[in-house]
């Protein structure tokens, strides 16, 4: 950890790129103080103070939402829209297409991404005008406030999206995950205070211990399984071309038990948390009691967001890992398996293998998304409501990514300093 640190200080490159990251931070963080014009801010907090769905989302702007500022729907509009480009690519062929056409077709398709999250973030900025008219100052102009906010709030996404594919390309790590990242971490210090606030009213000093206890055991644990691998022996046949011997050597392919780190539980939280927000608009008591069922504090919250994991981890690991391309590259350079043909059988039995971990990769992200309400019930310590199973899964695999992108940096370096 103290060579990661010092490389990123002793490298101009690596320097450069952590600089400029944390200067598209900062500019986040900025962002998400500025408010929108025409909010009360007593009335604001009356608002978050009720408890209701508002509080979970804004765990993935970082107080942002809370503060009503231009930043408030943050880079949510960005995912939901990659998750619907992402849908489509396998439905629509001309998409799919694109995605096969390697780097010209991936630009395209985030071509389509941009378009799809100014249009989600302007919908959606004026359900969130309507939801917040009633913070406006007393005699404020409504069609003024409707106005300035959807043009506010959608700029805003649109900015969020530009500093986090900016945090891609030119700093390090993914930069929507980084911004959603430093949103929660920035919320931590709040249920510290709150925490405290509780224990001096007579909460149990040992609940609270617990509560600690089980988030530790949870960071072990996606640790262990964010790193654990299931790596399968390759052998290459010898082949002599002209006067020199190729191949002869052992590798292995390494299968992820958690092959979609945490894309599929950011997926599963932001399609709960759509039709959730859809239903604060909709003034049918029927709609907002049906809906509320799978809002985060529904009945039956936790039953969809466990089968939505399922579906994304099994979806994500689909769309990014090939057994049958995979298995043709093997037999191409005149490798194998040891005991498995190569070709058909090949793919069949990477298939077989992916299938069996993802399973246990399923299972792993529903547990981390569930266990911590389930303590949380039972210590009645409520302070820590926003730092669940996906804050802390976010949390614990960026920052893994994160550091194992410098790594990868640090070893570049080392090569191209021999090579030099």
């Amino acid at each position: 950890m103290f060579n990661v640190i010092s490389g990123i200080f002793n490298i101009a490159d690596l320097r450069k790129k952590f600089m400029y990251t944390l200067g598209m931070i900062i500019l986040f963080r900025m962002g998400s103080h500025i408010p929108v014009a025409g909010v009360d801010p007593a009335k604001l907090q009356n608002l978050f103070s009720q408890g209701n769905i508002l509080s979970f989302l804004d765990l993935f702007t970082g107080g942002a939402l809370m503060r009503f500022s231009i930043f408030a729907m943050g880079i949510i509009p960005f995912i939901n829209a990659s998750i619907i480009v992402q849908l489509l690519t396998v439905v629509i062929p001309h998409l799919e297409e694109l995605h096969k056409e390697g780097e010209a077709g991936r630009k395209q398709i985030a071509r389509y991404t941009r378009y799809l999250t100014v249009v989600l973030a302007t919908f959606e900025g004026f359900g969130m005008s309507f939801w917040f008219r009633g913070v406006m100052f007393d005699g404020y102009n409504f069609l003024f406030f409707l106005v300035g906010t959807v043009i506010s709030l959608t700029a805003g996404s649109t900015m969020v999206m530009w500093f986090s594919e900016l945090i891609t390309e030119h700093g390090i790590g993914n930069g929507a995950s980084l911004l959603i990242f430093v949103g929660i971490v920035a919320r931590i210090p709040s249920y510290i205070a709150q925490t405290v606030t509780l224990v001096r009213g007579g909460a149990s000093i040992l609940g609270v211990g617990f509560l600690i206890a089980s988030f530790l055991a949870m960071i072990v644990g996606i640790v262990i399984i964010q790193e654990g691998q299931r790596r399968i022996q390759v052998q290459y046949a010898k082949r002599i071309v002209g006067r020199k011997m190729y191949g002869g050597q052992s590798t292995y392919i390494p299968l992820r038990v958690n092959q979609g780190g945490v894309i599929p539980i950011i997926f599963a939280s932001s399609i709960l948390l759509f039709p959730a927000t859809i239903a604060q608009f909709i003034p049918n008591p029927t709609v907002q009691n049906i809906i509320g069922l799978i809002s985060p504090s529904g009945n039956l919250y936790m039953v969809f967001f466990f089968i939505l994991i399922f579906f994304f981890t099994y979806f994500y690991t689909a769309i990014t890992f090939n057994p049958v391309e995979l298995a043709e590259n093997i037999k191409k350079y005149g490798g194998f398996i040891t005991g498995i043909r190569p070709g058909r059988p090949t793919a069949e039995y990477l298939e077989y293998v992916i299938t069996r971990l993802t399973l246990v990769g399923a299972l792993f992200l529903a547990c981390v998304a569930i266990v911590p309400s389930v303590v949380e019930k039972l210590t009645h310590i409520t302070s820590f409501q926003g730092l669940g199973g996906t804050a802390l899964l976010i949390m614990v695999g960026v920052a893994m990514d994160l550091v194992r992108q410098i790594e990868t940096h640090l070893v570049t370096r080392q090569y191209e300093g021999l090579l030099a």
